[in-house]
Formats: C-alpha cells, sequence, structure tokens
C-alpha cells in the first residue's frame, strides 16, 4: 500500500523547535533542555505524517513526546503540523529510532513507547531490517519506567505474531493486552493516517500493549 504524496510545508512555518537532528539532541540526554521543562516522556518510533504526534501531544499537554522518524521528508512534515499548531511539548528527530534509543535515551526514563504500522520487509532476506528485533526490544524494556507501557500496531499478521512471539520469549514485559478498535467519530480519529488508510479498506488492524513491572 504506497503512501500518498506530502503536502507542500508552509514555508513561513519555523520548525527549529519541533524538528531536530541527532547530533542536536542534549548528549547526555537533557529532556529539560530539549522541551524547556521536566515531564513523562512518550516516544513514537517511526512517525511517519505525524498524525499521532500532533493529536497525543494536544490531548496530553503535561507530557512530553519524542518522536523519531528516519525519512527527511516525512520527518519534516511531522514537525510542520507540530509547528502549525504550536505544540511546544513535542519534536520530531530525523533519525535512526535504534540510534536515539542505544545511544540517548537513559534507562528507566520513559513512560512510554509507541511503534505503529513498521515497515514489514516483506522479503526473507530483509527481515533483520525490521525495527521489531530482540536487540530493540531489549533497549525498549531498558529504557521503559516502571509500569511503562509498549504500544504495537501492524496490519501485517505474520509480523504481529512474530513480534509477540519475540516479546515473550526475550523480554519480562507483562501482556499482550488486546486493545479494542472503536470506531472513528470524524475524518482523522485514528491513531495514526496509515490505520485510517487500512480501515477504510477494510482490513484487520493487530493490536497489542505491554506494560513493565515494577
Amino acid at each position: 500500500m504506497g503512501r500518498r504524496a506530502l503536502r507542500k510545508i508552509d514555508p513561513g512555518l519555523d520548525l527549529r523547535r519541533n524538528l531536530k537532528f541527532f547530533d542536536e539532541l542534549p548528549n547526555p540526554w537533557d529532556a529539560t533542555a530539549l522541551f524547556g521543562r521536566s515531564a513523562p516522556l512518550e516516544v513514537e518510533v517511526g512517525s511517519g505524517k505525524g498524525l499521532f504526534m500532533q493529536s497525543a501531544a494536544a490531548e496530553r499537554p503535561d507530557h512530553n513526546f519524542l518522536g523519531i522518524e528516519i525519512a527527511d521528508k516525512y520527518a519534516r512534515f511531522s514537525a510542520s503540523r507540530l509547528a502549525k499548531h504550536a505544540l511546544r511539548n513535542a519534536v520530531i528527530v530525523h533519525g535512526d529510532a535504534r540510534r536515539v534509543f542505544r545511544a540517548l535515551l537513559p534507562t528507566e526514563t520513559v513512560a512510554a513507547v509507541h511503534v505503529y504500522f513498521p515497515d514489514p520487509w516483506w522479503k526473507k532476506r530483509h527481515r533483520k531490517r525490521r525495527v521489531m528485533t530482540a536487540p530493540f526490544l531489549g533497549e525498549v524494556v531498558r529504557v521503559l519506567a516502571s509500569t511503562g507501557r509498549l504500544h504495537f500496531w501492524t496490519d501485517v499478521k505474520e509480523y504481529f505474531d512474530d513480534t509477540l512471539a519475540l516479546i515473550d520469549e526475550k523480554t519480562s514485559l507483562a501482556g499482550p493486552c488486546d486493545v479494542p478498535e472503536w470506531p472513528a467519530e470524524h475524518h482523522l480519529d485514528y491513531r495514526t493516517h496509515f490505520e485510517r488508510r487500512v480501515r477504510l479498506a477494510g482490513q484487520p488492524v493487530y493490536r497489542a500493549e505491554f506494560e513493565k513491572g515494577p
């Protein structure tokens, strides 16, 4: 399912607060320096067009949100959504989530990790490129605070089953908890743009949530 072309970004928008590159992030990590305050941190891996980041940051202004997007044009587009709505509690990083987790995020500092519709890398020889691998899940467990949560959604049943088996085998996370599907109340009442497209096409979405014990 290919992506539609992105709308042009308003050249008048100032993205400097909402768009960062890896080398611009505080090292060692300092959330207060990045967001201007201390607050519970939620991290999205693969922000795409930024619908989740925009919605979540607006709904939970008492939390900070860090979105990580490896594709430059999507990182900029996501940041433009945040800038347009003046969401100061959300930042998009153009970079590789695995590097951000491994090199920057401290142990037990993240309230939630969100992974929605990651690239399934269909060919068997490319499966190693998937983000939901044992090493990355180990980093997720490390950075999650006590009772922190991992949210994982995909439209690929094989990827869903493999990931749940990997989480069960390689981590101590409790779950999976089923996540019910709610009816959309308006045309953007979806977790991500990809969820919207999949559901409008009548295709299933597989959802699970896990919790880190104390």
